[in-house]
């Protein structure tokens, strides 16, 4: 799961930086994490952000292609991708859906608030957060399929040292 985020970070494109990696639990429940350096910039493009999305799916991607199955080990991965797919529709006009178009929703955090679409539009952003986060599931998977050995090597390492670097990353890929 590690060694996929690791590999998906290295090559895509406009994925943050990798900073390090480690399959020692922590206390919050999550069984190893990547930590990544984010890039120092105010605006992301669309491909930018499908970039991250695709990195925080190498892990499940990574886990199906190896082992044939998945884990729960993604649910916080999972629960990011979600909020960025919906965050690129309801609140950057980045959908891509004619039915959406060029409109944002931000939400106020306000759990009162009432939703300013209708049933229809919700209806359409829900449909294109799919999509949007299957193809990018597909597109990772694509990438982690090429990059097989590599995550192999990124994970042998991972349960020979439990935690590496940007460096360690470097020298293996």
């Amino acid at each position: 799961h590690e060694a996929g985020h690791a590999v998906a970070g290295w090559f895509l494109e406009h994925a943050d930086p990798l900073l390090k990696v480690t399959i020692v639990p922590r206390g919050n429940g999550a069984l190893g994490f990547a930590q990544y350096l984010p890039k120092e910039i105010a605006l992301r493009t669309r491909e930018q952000i499908v970039d991250v999305i695709c990195m925080a799916l190498g892990g499940r991607a990574a886990e199906e292609l190896t082992f044939g199955n998945v884990t729960t080990g993604a649910s916080d991965d999972l629960r990011r991708v979600t909020q960025m797919a919906y965050g690129m529709i309801r609140d950057y006009g980045m959908s891509g859906n004619a039915r959406v178009g060029q409109l944002a929703f931000p939400q106020s955090g306000d759990p009162m608030e009432q939703r300013p679409y209708s049933d229809a539009t919700a209806q359409a952003m829900d449909e294109e957060a799919k999509k949007m986060v299957d193809a990018a599931y597909e597109r990772t998977l694509d990438l982690m399929r090429e990059k097989k050995s590599e995550v192999t090597v990124v994970a042998e390492m991972l349960l020979e040292k439990e935690t590496i670097n940007h460096d360690d990353i470097v020298s293996a890929i």
